[in-house]
């Protein structure tokens, strides 16, 4: 920051001017590439009646398009979608998890455990950090009226993708009387919707052997068949199953792709392309002609045009054609700010494979 003053993490700083006119309210992290998160334009505020504020907000907004009865996991707060800059609050039943980016933010919203548990309507009764990952432990809640196990301490997200939560109902809606295989299933998210939705058989890929077993007991816990005939459950490479299933001319109905983010930063892209077109490939020989592949990417490095121009790499390659039907995204609890395109990370292809 040059010259500029060291402050404290969480400092609450004005942002000036050059010729000294007030421009905003922030909090500071040092040695952060944001230095300071502006949390306010207003020069006078309350900072814990703000947050207060603006977490109610959030939740109504959420409350307004759910049914608790139904869905008790969702994002409450995406952090500056929600004008609460570096926090990101997400719901399981009555526990809620909290992600902070960076120290500022950990200092500045230190009040937020509280303000949570005090929104009221929720009844949060515990609040997890999701980087130290103390508390939390295993429990049950719902999503659209399906039952998931969700391991909050140990668990990639709690067990469960909250941004994915429209497009798995999306999956459940054209199951019926597929054979469906879910790639990177994790604890069986996709494959339960297609389940519930009458699919004929369903086929759960992940290398994890713990994420293996949750989707087994997330398939007994909404009473759904685990007999050969109707369920898979595979702990394998993706990639390996795929070259597997290709080799023994093995097709499905509908394939799901819903890798891990491949490129982390930009220097990483030209080798996370590749291995986008690797798996759209090796993912596309197996759907049945005629067949649905949706293919997603959670990788805010890769934008819609280069992954829907890789989608279709990956399936020429493969000697097929890939007709785009529509792109989806992360859930209306996931929004984006119109100044913040990058926000929108969450690409999901349905098309279908010619």
């Amino acid at each position: 920051m040059g010259g500029a003053p060291r402050y404290e993490d969480g400092t609450l700083v004005e942002v000036l001017a050059k010729d000294g006119r007030y421009l905003a309210t922030g909090f500071f992290t040092a040695g952060a590439p944001i230095a300071v998160r502006v949390v306010s334009s207003e020069r006078t505020f309350e900072w814990e009646a703000l947050v207060a504020e603006r977490l109610a907000t959030a939740l109504r907004m959420r409350l307004a398009r759910l049914e608790l009865a139904q869905t008790n996991t969702f994002r409450w707060v995406h952090g500056e979608a929600d004008r609460l800059p570096g926090v990101h609050v997400d719901v399981y039943g009555d526990v809620a998890t909290v992600r902070f980016d960076g120290a500022g933010a950990r200092a500045a919203y230190g009040a937020l455990p509280d303000l949570l548990k005090r929104a009221g309507q929720l009844g949060i009764r515990e609040v997890v950090d999701r980087e130290l990952r103390h508390g939390g432990g295993e429990l049950e809640v719902r999503e659209n009226g399906v039952l998931f196990g969700v391991d909050l301490a140990h668990g990639q997200k709690g067990g469960l993708f909250l941004d994915q939560r429209e497009n798995r109902a999306e999956v459940g809606r054209r199951a019926r009387g597929l054979r469906v295989l879910n790639l990177f299933g994790y604890t069986g998210g996709f494959s339960l919707y297609a389940a519930l939705g009458g699919a004929a058989r369903t086929d759960t890929v992940d290398v994890a052997r713990p994420a293996i077993a949750a989707a087994r007991r997330n398939f007994e816990r909404n009473r759904l068949p685990v007999d050969a005939k109707s369920a898979g459950f595979h702990a394998v490479d993706v990639f390996e199953f795929l070259d597997a299933a290709r080799q023994r001319g093995e097709r499905f109905d509908l394939v799901i792709s819903d890798p891990p983010a491949f490129a982390k930063n930009r220097a990483g892209l030209p080798k996370a392309l590749a291995a986008y077109r690797r798996l759209h490939a090796l993912a596309a020989a197996v759907v049945e002609p005629g067949g649905l592949f949706c293919a997603a990417s959670c990788s805010s490095q890769v934008n819609r045009t280069e992954f829907l121009a890789n989608v279709e790499a990956g399936t020429k390659a493969a000697g097929r054609r890939f007709l785009l039907e529509a792109v989806l995204g992360a859930g209306f609890d996931h929004p984006v700010l119109p100044a913040f395109p990058e926000g929108e990370y969450l690409k999901f292809a349905v098309g279908h494979v010619r």
